[in-house]
């Protein structure tokens, strides 16, 4: 299995399904619509007790590019890479946690939401970042304002973000994909639904 950069994750797709699953019966028939839909990269958030199992499972699927979301500590990085998660995504960005990322040498999306959060990130060598919660921390005008000093820097928002404002995000050049929830509702599994609307957000232009 290829080992991908940060930035090659986020060009895997212009949307990182953000993923809630309770069951692990779920994640076959999820992982499988969301890649025959377009979206390989799949963020697999550790807010349920079946997370880890999920990862596992959906990890399995041809084509799926299966990361961890929500990973707050070393620890649960240590087991979210355990359960074959290829990268990491967090709500924010501390010290022990964005030092135990960068030695274990794993794609890496810290969140920030603040030029301090980004610059310390900065400080520790990493490039490209999650915004969130993106519309409540200001939404695109912020972003735009944080970009321009912080140039070098790459984003992916995350929270809040719809099929209809994702057009208008994707459009900066500072933003390399956003991460959504809405391409798998709540409720039951329906893979062809799933596979409707990962079709349509594979098909947004960047």
């Amino acid at each position: 299995m290829s080992k991908l950069t940060v930035e090659q994750v986020m060009e895997l797709a212009p949307v990182i399904p953000v993923l809630v699953v309770d069951r692990v019966e779920d994640a076959l028939p999820i992982a499988q619509a969301l890649v025959k839909g377009g979206l390989p990269a799949l963020e697999v958030t550790l807010r349920t007790p079946a997370a880890l199992d999920v990862i596992r499972a959906m990890a399995q699927v041809e084509g799926a590019v299966v990361g961890a979301g929500t990973v707050l500590n070393p620890a649960q990085l240590d087991a979210a890479m355990e359960a074959g998660a290829r990268f990491i995504v967090s709500p924010g960005l501390t010290e022990p946690l964005g030092k135990a990322a960068i030695a274990a040498d794993v794609p890496f999306l810290p969140g920030t939401a603040t030029a301090g959060d980004i610059m310390r990130g900065m400080d520790m060598g990493l490039s490209h970042f999650k915004f969130f919660p993106a519309e409540t921390s200001g939404g695109l005008p912020a972003l735009k304002a944080l970009a321009a000093p912080l140039h070098s820097a790459r984003f992916c928002p995350t929270g809040g973000i719809t099929p209809q404002s994702a057009p208008e995000w994707l459009a900066q050049p500072f933003i390399k994909c956003v991460g959504g929830s809405w391409v798998v509702p709540k409720g039951p599994v329906d893979p062809q639904t799933i596979e409707t609307l990962a079709r349509e957000a594979a098909a947004l232009p960047r």
